[in-house]
């Protein structure tokens, strides 16, 4: 019976790992949508093209981190087991 509880928290852990993973479908999908419309912007007005690319930068390194806060509990999840006996 132990061996059986050790074989589901580690399937368990593996399916929340994945879980986690996909955190980072929305921070992919935010920072496209911010390049276009600051490729837009740019396109509409070159001169202000350094306050435009600096602005997206700063929210998609905000989006970002979403994703990386996914990927650390996937790794967690997938290399620390604390509920192991």
């Amino acid at each position: 019976m132990g061996e059986f509880n050790e074989y589901f928290i580690l399937g368990c852990s593996a399916i929340g790992a994945g879980l986690a993973v996909i955190a980072g479908i929305g921070p992919g999908v935010g920072q496209g949508i911010a390049a276009g419309h600051a490729a837009a912007a740019v396109g509409r007005n070159p001169g202000a093209k350094g306050d435009v690319t600096s602005t997206m930068l700063l929210g998609q390194a905000v989006a970002e981190t979403t994703g990386l806060y996914g990927l650390l509990i996937a790794i967690l999840l997938l290399f620390v087991k604390p509920l192991l006996p």
